[in-house]
């Protein structure tokens, strides 16, 4: 074991953000590489968030991705709430030593005392001595603020343009910037690894760390992720829950594998890699600070080739929650391997194998319309005739069906997209004569005479 402590510290917000499953996953890596800590810390002092089945989810989600204390490098959950004796200690210490002080100044009172909505605090309570009021920290009026980020290198913040920010509310009760510090402190963090939305704070940190008798962490701030149009993923527009990616079917190990590429990657050009592999090679050092994009086709792909390599007892067993509990699971069986290959997500699964197990398969007008051309009629009623007699393996039967289209000009990919859509319902699924073969002859040409009179009315 190391002594290297990283912190991972979301809020509870009722879904679990992607870009926040990805900065979890690179301070697992971290960890895992160096035999250190992951230090998970709820930061649950806001009372609108701070609700039990909002955490309980957090928990949940990262337990999805395998960050659990089933590895010995977890540690936690710890609750922010809990540190607050420690909060309040420390900002009386900062009044104490004369690094931060009482403002009772409002917004209203700052720009009639300016003249301007846009200037920042001008320090007008420092000397006043206030023992009321929000609590302010004294920022240098000269030089920079430094900070040293492993992936954007040594970030300058200039000391004139840093306000005195507060660290206190009026009711003493500590806020965001000052909360993180001091918990991180007396967790023995050591790395902060997290968004670049965080990186203004980080320059207040800076501050705060010596101002409480301590070395800052080192820091590395993630690049943004972004969605097609280049902005930064949101939940008003953009599909950001993991549990919704979790819910529809994506496996864990390809949500893993994609989010460990999203500002970094293993060199080679090498894509599709399972965690122990890529957990040596990750380096801070190495992520990009550009922008990373969030595409969900690609994140489909990954998921598609994660599927086909499951073991198929496993992936039946994975599908199982999409299945009607009612459905034969012996008859599921007979088409899970087919079913494999097609499918990039499990929910998928189900309309790939209802016909099956329905009575009469899903009618689908739009599936319908484009499928009956071609002379349907002539096609399903010859193919009705040969279904009686033919031997019934999937290479008779689509050699059954090639002898109907012949006569009619027709090559098999037309011919069979009457049947296809009689037979299942709709336009595209598994392969056509291994379902028919399945579905058995007394089913099948059931429903080749119920289309055949859907159209002849």
């Amino acid at each position: 074991m190391t002594d290297l402590r990283v912190r991972f510290a979301p809020s509870p917000t009722g879904m679990f953000h992607v870009g926040g499953a990805r900065t979890a996953l690179f301070n697992w890596a971290l960890a895992e590489q160096s035999g250190g800590r992951f230090v998970l810390r709820v930061e649950d002092t806001d009372a609108t968030r701070n609700r039990p089945e909002w955490t309980e989810g957090i928990i949940s989600a990262l337990d999805w991705i395998g960050i659990n204390g089933t590895n010995p490098v977890f540690e936690g959950p710890y609750f922010q709430s809990a540190y607050e004796p420690q909060h309040r200690e420390a900002v009386a210490k900062l009044l104490a030593d004369g690094k931060a002080y009482h403002c009772d100044c409002t917004r209203e009172t700052l720009v009639a005392r300016t003249g301007s909505e846009h200037k920042g605090y001008d320090g007008f309570c420092r000397e006043r001595g206030l023992t009321e009021g929000a609590v302010r920290f004294r920022t240098p009026d000269e030089g920079v603020t430094v900070v040293e980020d492993l992936i954007r290198g040594n970030v300058e913040f200039p000391n004139e343009a840093q306000e005195d920010f507060v660290i206190a509310r009026t009711d003493g009760s500590p806020l965001y910037v000052l909360a993180n510090a001091v918990d991180d402190i007396t967790q023995g963090i050591t790395h902060v690894v997290r968004g670049e939305e965080h990186l203004g704070n980080a320059a207040k940190q800076v501050l705060l760390w010596p101002a409480l008798g301590s070395n800052p962490p080192v820091w590395a701030h993630l690049p943004v992720i972004v969605n097609e149009q280049r902005k930064k993923l949101s939940k008003r527009r953009d599909k950001v829950a993991l549990e919704d990616y979790r819910d529809e079917g994506y496996l864990a190990e390809a949500m893993v594998n994609y989010l460990m590429l999203l500002g970094w990657g293993p060199g080679e050009d090498r894509e599709i890699m399972p965690w122990a592999e890529m957990v040596p090679l990750f380096k801070l050092e190495d992520v990009n600070s550009a922008s990373a994009f969030f595409d969900e086709k690609k994140l489909r792909a990954f998921n598609g080739e994660y599927i086909r390599a499951l073991p198929l007892e496993t992936f039946e067993e994975r599908c199982s929650p999409y299945l009607d509990p009612a459905w034969d699971r012996e008859l599921f069986s007979k088409v899970a391997a087919l079913a494999q290959t097609r499918i990039a997500v499990l929910s998928e699964i189900r309309q790939n194998v209802d016909f099956l197990f329905l009575d009469e398969p899903v009618f689908d007008q739009p599936s319908w319309d484009k499928a009956m051309k071609n002379s349907p009629e002539e096609i399903l009623g010859a193919y009705l005739t040969r279904l009686e007699t033919v031997p019934w393996d999937a290479e008779s039967l689509k050699e059954a069906l090639e002898e109907v289209g012949a006569p009619l000009g027709l090559k098999l990919g037309k011919t069979q997209a009457p049947v296809r859509v009689a037979i299942t319902g709709r336009t595209v699924g598994l392969p056509l004569f291994e379902s028919i073969e399945v579905l058995g002859r007394e089913r099948a040409t059931e429903r080749i005479r119920a289309a055949l009179g859907r159209l002849r009315g």
